[in-house]
């Protein structure tokens, strides 16, 4: 029960539109899959594997949430509506995480044993990421949206973009206020620069035009 209530409470806490816990109990499908979660990996543990698939599935149907039973997830998840997202079988989740709709936490397809991502803890994944490989994303990261990540990341990163690349990695802690629209974008940044340097140029063409057609008139 007391676990019960902290995920309701994060809920409450993390999602602006919830206006009270009985709210968050009967209308939050990302809730629910965690609940489910829970029973079915208590199975899964106690050796009632297909039980605990079965529980799975039916949970998948009634969210739109996919998480293996046998997937190992920390304390305080928080899952923002959740349609699409998608968590691995050997996937381990960590403490204080925020995963968006369409997340995949999966498999290249190429790997045995352990072949799902080490999620760690303060992570957010943005709508529609996707972390693929038996790959560790380090404590206090973001995934942008859309993002597919194929490498690791150590901890305090920003990844963004097809494949990822990291664009912030300083030391410096990521901002507890975790939010997936502010990140930065390196090719927009990239565009601003060219546009400023072309509005030089043009600016200095207009300038040696001025001064050519002065001469001309001396001459």
């Amino acid at each position: 029960m007391e676990r019960m209530k902290d995920n309701i409470d994060v809920f409450l806490e993390m999602d602006p539109a919830a206006r009270n816990a009985l709210e968050v109990v009967l209308a939050y499908p990302g809730l629910h899959a965690i609940w489910h979660y829970r029973v079915a990996h208590m199975l899964w543990n106690n050796h009632f594997q297909i039980l605990a698939r079965v529980l799975s599935t039916l949970s998948r149907f009634l969210t739109g949430v996919e998480i293996h039973p046998a997937a190992k997830i920390g304390k305080r998840l928080f899952i923002d509506h959740g349609a699409g997202i998608v968590i691995g079988e050997t996937c381990e989740i960590g403490d204080n995480v925020m995963i968006y709709q369409g997340v995949t936490l999966g498999g290249t397809g190429k790997e045995v044993g352990k072949r799902h991502p080490t999620i760690g803890n303060h992570v957010l994944l943005a709508s529609g990421s996707k972390v693929l490989g038996s790959i560790k994303i380090g404590d206090y990261s973001k995934i942008g949206a859309g993002s597919v990540v194929l490498k690791g990341v150590p901890p305090h990163s920003t990844v963004i973009g097809i494949p990822g690349r990291i664009v912030i990695q300083n030391g410096v802690r990521v901002k507890d206020e975790l939010d997936q629209v502010h990140l930065p974008d390196p090719i927009a940044d990239t565009l601003k620069t060219m546009q400023a340097e072309i509005d030089q140029l043009k600016k200095e063409i207009k300038i040696m035009e001025k001064e050519g057609m002065k001469n001309d008139s001396i001459v």
